[in-house]
C-alpha cells in the first residue's frame, strides 16, 4: 500500500512539473528573433506585407520579428524552407491564394501544405481588378468576352508567374466565361504590369495597390473588381459577378502558417499577438496603404478557409488540365 501512494505521489509530482515548465515556456516565448519568411522579393507585394506585420510583432512581442526573403517556384522554395524548420515558433510562413492553388498545380511538392504545417491565421485580403491596355477597345467585361470569343486566342493576359493569384484568376475567368486567352508568365507582378502598362500584354487581372495608380493616370482602364462587393476606392467599377458571371470571385490573401507540430500554445501566442498587431493604427493604416484590408481570425477558421481555397483552386486547375511538372 505504501509502495503504491509512493508511485501515486511520484506520478503527481511529474504531472505538476510537466505542466509548470511547458506553461513556463509558453510563458517565456518568444526568448530570441522569430524569422518570417516571405515569398516574394524586397519591394513586392507581399514583402510589403510582411515587413508591416513583422514590424507590428516585434512590438508586440517584445522581441525582433525579421523578414527572411525566400523566392521562387510560385513560393514553393519558401515553404519547403519553412516546412524543414523546428516546430518551435521560431519560423513562421507568410502563404497567400498562390500555394492553395499549387497543392494541385504542382504534382511533384517537396511539402503539404496540409500535412506539413499548421494555420495561424489570415492577416489581410484584397480583391483583384481586370485591367486592360487602353488600346484594347473594350470598356466592359462584357465587351472584353465578346472581343475574346470573337478572336479565340488572339487576346492574351499576363501573370506574375505559372500558379499565382493573378494566374488563377485568369484561368477561373476564362472557365466561367468561356473564352481563349492565351497566357503570358512574367518573373514577377512589376514585370506583368509593366508588359500591360506598355500594350505588350493587353490584360491583366491585377492586384489593387499595383495597378490603381496606373488606372488613375489613364495608363491602364479597369474593367471591374474581382471580389464579391464594390470597392469603396471605385464605386463605379462593378464587380465581374454583377457583369453577368457569377461564378467568378477571386481575392489575393496572406497567412501565417507554422510547421507541423508546433505547439498549441505557441500557435495560440502568435495569433493573438498577430491579431493585436493588425488592431494597431499605424499597422492597419499601412495595410490600407497597400489596399489590403485586416483579417486576423482564429487558427480553426484560417484552417477551413485554407482547405476550402485548396478545394476551389484544384477542381479548376483539373479542369483545365494544366500542370507544372
Amino acid at each position: 500500500m505504501a509502495i503504491l501512494q509512493s508511485c501515486a505521489k511520484l506520478l503527481v509530482l511529474i504531472c505538476l512539473t510537466w505542466q509548470f515548465s511547458a506553461t513556463g515556456w509558453s510563458q517565456n516565448y518568444p526568448s530570441k528573433i522569430v524569422r518570417y519568411v516571405v515569398t516574394d522579393s524586397p519591394g513586392g507585394l507581399a514583402d510589403a506585407l510582411g515587413r508591416i506585420v513583422a514590424s507590428g510583432l516585434t512590438d508586440v512581442f517584445g522581441q525582433q520579428v525579421i523578414v527572411e526573403n525566400r523566392t521562387g517556384a510560385g513560393g514553393n522554395i519558401a515553404a519547403a524552407y519553412a516546412a524543414k524548420a523546428p516546430a518551435d515558433g521560431y519560423t513562421v510562413l507568410q502563404i497567400s491564394q498562390t500555394h492553395t492553388a499549387n497543392a494541385t498545380y504542382y504534382r511533384n511538392l517537396p511539402y503539404d501544405l496540409v500535412r506539413d504545417f499548421s494555420p495561424v491565421t489570415q492577416i489581410g485580403s484584397s480583391p483583384a481588378i481586370v485591367v486592360v491596355h487602353p488600346s484594347l477597345p473594350v470598356k466592359s467585361i462584357t465587351e472584353l468576352v465578346k472581343l475574346a470569343k470573337a478572336k479565340p486566342g488572339a487576346i492574351s493576359y499576363a501573370s506574375a508567374g505559372s500558379g499565382t493569384t493573378t494566374f488563377t484568376s485568369g484561368e477561373l475567368f476564362k472557365t466561367v466565361t468561356g473564352v481563349d486567352m492565351l497566357h503570358v508568365p512574367y518573373r514577377g507582378g512589376g514585370e506583368a504590369i509593366t508588359a500591360v502598362v506598355s500594350g505588350e500584354t493587353p490584360v491583366y487581372f491585377a492586384p489593387l495597390s499595383g495597378a490603381l495608380p496606373q488606372v488613375r493616370s489613364g495608363r491602364l482602364r479597369a474593367l471591374a473588381v474581382t471580389g464579391p462587393k464594390r470597392l469603396p476606392l471605385l464605386p463605379e467599377l462593378p464587380t465581374v459577378a454583377e457583369s453577368g458571371y457569377r461564378g467568378f470571385e477571386c481575392e489575393f490573401w496572406y497567412g501565417l502558417m507554422v510547421p507541423a507540430k508546433t505547439s498549441k500554445d505557441i500557435i495560440a501566442a502568435i495569433h493573438d499577438a498577430t491579431a493585436a498587431a493588425l488592431k494597431r493604427p499605424e499597422v492597419s493604416k499601412r495595410m490600407q496603404d497597400i489596399a489590403l484590408a485586416p483579417v486576423g481570425d482564429q487558427p480553426d477558421e484560417f484552417t477551413r478557409f485554407v482547405k476550402s481555397e485548396i478545394e476551389k483552386w484544384g477542381k479548376i486547375i483539373r479542369a483545365t488540365g494544366l500542370t507544372a511538372n
